[in-house]
């Protein structure tokens, strides 16, 4: 599963780019939300390898 880790940043991604370009905005506009997606998802792999270390 943790193969499929690089699917969840690049699916938000174009979702917030979708948003964005429905909305009239452009992509300077939206790159703090890019920021926010990129640092969620490190985060989130962070926890969930630092998850499968503890738990060996």
């Amino acid at each position: 599963m943790i193969k499929f880790f690089f699917i969840l940043p690049i699916l938000m991604s174009a979702i917030w780019w979708w948003y964005l370009d429905n909305h009239g905005y452009s992509l300077k506009e939206g790159i703090k939300g890019f920021t926010y997606i990129l640092i969620f998802n490190a985060v989130i792999i962070l926890f969930f390898t630092t998850m499968i270390y503890i738990t060996r």
